[in-house]
């Protein structure tokens, strides 16, 4: 056998985690709309599911010499196919991410915090925001350092605790005032629904950690 990401499970478990966030994007679609629709203009979950459906348009296409490979080709396709704001935020995101894995074989829980806080940090700079901004910062930063306090825990008791977490603080975005994106022009008035962005990010943990 070729040595690509079949060759090593902890790789294909991270692809198969990848394709399974495409896949929720393209079934929470109405939802995550609906969310953005409150503060902002409504087109959150629309401009995630063009993206990701051409993700998995592509999926059978990608080159799967490693995982650093695959995952930098999803950012390009994000980058390209999302309108607005979210392409380049969530291109960037993984784009990060697939530097930090670069040259790796073996995917470690310390591997996925590295990849997670490379992803933040280029959230951050592409988009000006952090915590306490009221975006999916607020979800996926405390659901990340979740994971690295959890490294010596098995892997699936490590993705129920962050799914938890991420749960807990996207809800909490409703007493947060919107400092970036759409939901900022409404001011104070923002305050009282959750940030669209930091409640996928918790749908996300939780279907992963269902999944596991």
């Amino acid at each position: 056998m070729n040595d690509t990401i079949a060759s090593h499970p902890s790789a294909q478990r991270l692809e198969d985690v990848i394709r399974l966030i495409a896949q929720t994007c393209v079934e929470n679609e109405t939802y995550f709309s609906d969310l953005d629709a409150v503060a902002g203009d409504g087109d959150f979950g629309y401009s995630l599911a063009r993206g990701f459906e051409n993700v998995l348009e592509e999926w059978d296409r990608y080159d799967r010499a490693d995982v650093s490979t695959l995952i930098q080709q999803v950012a390009t396709t994000m980058s390209a196919r999302i309108g607005g704001t979210s392409g380049p935020i969530w291109g960037t995101a993984f784009l990060r991410a697939a530097i930090s894995v670069k040259g790796k074989q073996e995917i470690t829980q310390a591997d996925v915090v590295d990849l997670l806080r490379s992803a933040i940090e280029g959230i951050k700079k592409r988009g000006g925001a952090d915590l306490g901004d009221k975006t999916l910062l607020d979800s996926l930063i405390p659901l990340t350092e979740a994971i690295a306090a959890d490294l010596d825990s098995d892997s699936a008791t490590a993705a129920r605790r962050a799914a938890t977490v991420a749960r807990k603080t996207a809800e909490d975005t409703s007493r947060l005032e919107a400092r970036r994106g759409r939901a900022s022009y409404t001011g104070v008035r923002s305050i009282g629904s959750p940030d669209p962005g930091a409640i996928a990010m918790a749908v996300l943990a939780e279907r992963i950690a269902d999944e596991w």
